[in-house]
């Protein structure tokens, strides 16, 4: 699994070949996030409020870059880092 950002001790990863709908998760130390990438919203996990507001602030920033890397995964191809959240 390809992390593709990390910031503020969250790691953003993405499973090569991965179900529908385009999603990443977002580790925190032992919580873990799955993220849907349109729309955005959290599917499912839990963590701290304010890792959820950063993951949720970083996606709608890079919202079309995620949307490339989840085709690039969905493909067995090696994602584009993202920029993280400052």
């Amino acid at each position: 699994m390809p992390t593709i950002s990390m910031f503020y001790g969250i790691l953003i990863k993405m499973f090569f070949d991965d179900h529908a709908p385009p999603h990443f998760h977002a580790e925190y130390g032992e919580y873990e996030l799955i993220v849907a990438i349109s729309p955005i919203k959290i599917i499912k996990g839990d963590a701290p409020k304010r890792v959820r507001s950063m993951v949720l602030e970083w996606t709608a920033l890079h919202q079309e870059e995620l949307l490339l890397d989840w085709e690039l995964c969905k493909n067995m191809q090696p994602p584009v880092a993202i920029e993280p959240l400052e």
